[in-house]
């Protein structure tokens, strides 16, 4: 792992703290052209109550916006969670070059978990993978999260079971 591939997974990570600060899942993405960051997102999916707003899909639509292309070939994607077949499938789509994840996604990862779609010769265009880059701070942000989150449900629960006394 690079002092490069380090350096734009911080700035994915920081995408992410802004998701989880608004209690969304913490997950952040920047797109890099050349040593620029051309776009950047994080997770809005319980801000806008749309299944679709993952950081990936974000950050690419700001590309494509920013570029005025949808081809972001020569484009590297960071993210801090593997790639869901969605957010896959939309890189693919945009031709992106190669994809560089934290947190593996044992539930929905499409980038060598559960499946690579981003590496399938079977698609008219493969993306580069790798996978791992500070894994464990991108992985500890969501256990942190879900472990709140959890926390804070049973709170709610014994508070309105408290409540019925």
């Amino acid at each position: 792992m690079g002092i490069r591939e380090e350096r734009f997974m911080l700035e994915a990570l920081k995408e992410a703290e802004k998701a989880g600060a608004t209690g969304e899942v913490p997950i952040g993405a920047v797109i890099v052209m050349g040593d620029e960051i051309i776009a950047r997102a994080h997770n809005l999916r319980e801000t806008t109550q749309n299944a679709i707003t993952h950081a990936e899909t974000i950050a690419i639509q700001e590309a494509c916006r920013k570029l005025g292309t949808w081809r972001l070939e020569g484009a590297e994607l960071y993210v801090t969670l593997e790639p869901c077949p969605m957010c896959s499938g939309a890189i693919i789509l945009s031709r992106i070059e190669k994809v560089i994840y934290g947190a593996a996604d044992p539930k929905a990862g499409c980038a060598g978990t559960l499946m690579n779609l981003l590496e399938d010769e079977r698609f008219n265009h493969q993306c580069e993978v790798s996978s791992g880059v500070l894994a464990e701070e991108c992985g500890g942000i969501l256990s942190r999260f879900f472990k709140q989150l959890r926390e804070r449900k049973k709170a709610e629960k014994r508070n309105r079971t408290e409540g019925c006394k």
